[in-house]
């Protein structure tokens, strides 16, 4: 038995029921195996058990329902199906309470065995791809797996991070609120040889400014009262690795003139110490702001601007990739599902259509939000009409958009295999081959 075929595990004590639930899950093609005491079956699962267990509830040793809540504590939606005397009953019920299946009660028919394990399967078979799916989201490799979207924009930006994130040339990262800086500035690290090392974000706007200074640079012991210990700051610690200074349109114009010589000189001088420390970090700063227009205007020091921009990635907000919207709002519902562990719903017309005609001024941040509240059965928006009727589109378009976008992600995630996609998307390979030549999807990704 393989974790990739679903079983079931019979823990009966009598050979002749073993044999008997055996044959009947044989003839109907489910695969099983039998012990014979509860102390065996917790020797034989594992705790990624690719089955469900069937048990006697009167074992020699340890009974069916202590090993039914053993198995819970390892894995609580393992499925156990606990067999049962006619005065069992009432524990059996009990059992059910505590987090078992289903109970089945002798004498019983070898249907009634067969369709309690085959809807057990079933949700053993769902309960897997959950956690499958989880594996996958928290394990996402790939610039593609972490930005998300087919729009020309995200394309070029993926490539453009591929192209600067192993160098150490200092990225400004150029957005409106909720565009996802931070996102691209944690793939700059992550896709780096720095990956190893610190990535350390500040945001500029967050800390007070006579803090500011200790925060970034550190100080040492007794440099000033409540210092009673040396504190490495914020450029140090990050020594190896990345910095990252969010809003960095509000930093303090004084801290911009000190942190413009630690990257001139690449060393900084502690709070209270006369010794240089020396420093190698890659800064990446974010901004929602036009830091050349407040240079000319003299609320940026212009040639701190010049330091960060070495390469600048601008970010383009969700109304101008319309197009990424579907994407994007089923892979937050499929998170957010999981996180409140609900099943998704099915995205329906109406909604796509709220989606692609509202405006987001929030942009994917607020995305994230409205696949959360979906997620719940609430409503998608709080308020109606908050989209402008210029943005309009008609169900058809917004329809169209969620299938071309599901047709492109479906043939990249099966390397352009139209036999395998076709399956994937449940239609026929010459219905999927039509689409392919109507949207222009004829190269994979």
């Amino acid at each position: 038995m393989t974790d990739e075929t679903l079983s079931v595990l019979i823990v009966e004590d009598d050979p002749h029921v073993m044999l008997g639930c055996q044959q009947a899950l044989a003839l109907e093609d489910i695969p099983s195996e039998g012990v014979n005491s509860a102390e065996a079956a917790l020797a034989r699962l594992d705790d990624d058990f690719a089955g469900v267990v069937v048990s006697d509830i009167r074992l020699p040793g340890m009974d069916g329902l202590t090993l039914q809540k053993q198995l819970a504590a390892r894995d609580r939606k393992l499925p156990v199906i606990l067999i049962t005397g006619h005065g069992d009953i009432s524990m059996a019920v009990n059992a059910i309470q505590q987090g078992a299946y289903d109970f089945i009660e002798k004498p019983f028919s070898p249907e009634r065995l067969v369709e309690v394990c085959r809807r057990a399967l079933e949700q053993r078979r769902l309960t897997r791809e959950v956690r499958s799916l989880r594996r996958q989201l928290a394990g996402r490799q790939t610039l593609e797996e972490r930005i998300i979207g087919h729009s020309p924009a995200i394309r070029a930006l993926r490539t453009l991070i591929a192209n600067v994130a192993d160098t150490a040339a200092n990225v400004l990262i150029e957005g409106e609120t909720g565009a996802g800086k931070e996102l691209v500035a944690r793939c700059l690290h992550d896709f780096s040889s720095r990956r190893d090392k610190e990535f350390v974000a500040i945001n500029c706007g967050g800390l007070p400014e006579n803090l500011f200074e200790s925060e970034i640079f550190g100080h040492e012991a007794h440099a000033f009262t409540g210092a009673n210990k040396r504190r490495i700051g914020k450029i140090e610690y990050a020594h190896g690795g990345s910095l990252f200074l969010d809003e960095v349109e509000s930093m303090p114009i004084n801290m911009q003139i000190k942190l413009l010589r630690v990257l001139q000189e690449r060393q900084l001088e502690r709070l209270g110490s006369n010794s240089a420390v020396a420093v190698d970090c890659r800064v990446i700063a974010a901004t929602k702001s036009d830091l050349e227009a407040m240079g000319r205007d003299g609320r940026f020091r212009s040639d701190f601007y010049y330091r960060l921009n070495v390469v600048t990635l601008e970010l383009p907000p969700l109304r101008e990739r319309r197009e990424d919207i579907p994407l994007l709002f089923e892979h937050f519902l499929q998170q957010a599902a999981l996180r409140f562990d609900r099943e998704s719903p099915e995205l329906d017309p109406a909604t796509l259509a709220a989606l692609m005609r509202h405006d987001w001024p929030g942009n994917v941040r607020e995305l994230r939000n409205v696949a959360e509240r979906y997620a719940l059965g609430l409503p998608v928006f709080r308020k109606t009409g908050t989209a402008p009727d210029s943005h309009t589109p008609r169900l058809a378009e917004a329809v169209e958009a969620f299938e071309k976008s599901l047709i492109r992600d479906t043939l990249e995630r099966h390397g352009g295999n139209l036999s395998q996609a076709s399956v994937a998307l449940g239609i026929a390979k010459t219905t999927l081959f039509d689409k392919v030549r109507k949207y222009g999807l004829n190269q994979p990704g």
